[in-house]
């Protein structure tokens, strides 16, 4: 029977490995990544700070790389039907994009799956770099450190159930699925208030 002890020796052996894929996987994906560096920095596999950094770094490159995209396809491609999509799902999820972009750029941080919609949207519509950086910096402050936080908290809660790798991997992908719903839930009832208020308001983007 494995514990999570083989777990946490099979990553130090392969952390060169890890650290890369922490790194790429920042690109490609944010949420699912950060809690799981969590877990793994919780169990001693990881560096806490090394592993902050690269996460930071990861998100800064593809917020670098995704805004530069857009204002590339804009140039470009102005009228693309892809970019039409883009547009749709953005002001689906931040209706008020055009009035509030610092908001809705800071917020889309914390909707899963929103954030590389809004980078490239930004990008495409020459929303101010500061006004955009800024928002980027102080989201990815606050969304990286509480992620693996949340991921330190996941990893104590499944060791203090089993500390067997088949249930405690259980435990965390069902604490995993818990917050993904979670966040989904939030972002739907914040999706319905802003559509409320811009009824209400008569200013909603149409």
């Amino acid at each position: 029977m494995y514990t999570v002890k083989f777990l946490t020796t099979l990553v130090e052996h392969h952390q060169i490995l890890a650290y890369a894929i922490i790194f790429l996987g920042l690109i490609f994906e944010g949420e699912v990544i950060v809690i799981t560096t969590g877990v793994l920095c919780y169990l001693g596999a990881l560096d806490f700070t090394l592993s902050l950094i690269l996460i930071f770094t990861g998100s800064f490159v593809k917020t670098f790389a995704l805004y530069y995209i857009g204002e590339v396809m804009n140039s470009k491609f102005s009228h693309s039907k892809f970019f039409q999509y883009i547009e749709r799902r953005v002001f689906y999820f931040m209706p008020r994009f055009k009035q509030k972009p610092f908001w809705s750029i800071f917020l889309s941080k914390f909707i899963m799956g929103t954030n590389y919609l809004v980078i490239l949207f930004s990008g495409y519509n020459k929303i101010s770099l500061k006004t955009f950086l800024k928002a980027e910096i102080i989201s990815t402050i606050i969304w990286a450190p509480a992620l693996l936080s949340l991921g330190y908290f996941f990893s104590q809660t499944a060791i203090s159930v089993s500390k067997e790798i088949g249930k405690f991997s259980l435990v965390i992908l069902g604490l995993v699925i818990v917050f993904l719903l979670f966040d989904k839930i939030v972002s739907s009832l914040y999706t319905f208030y802003e559509y409320l208020k811009n009824g209400i308001n008569g200013n909603g983007h149409h």
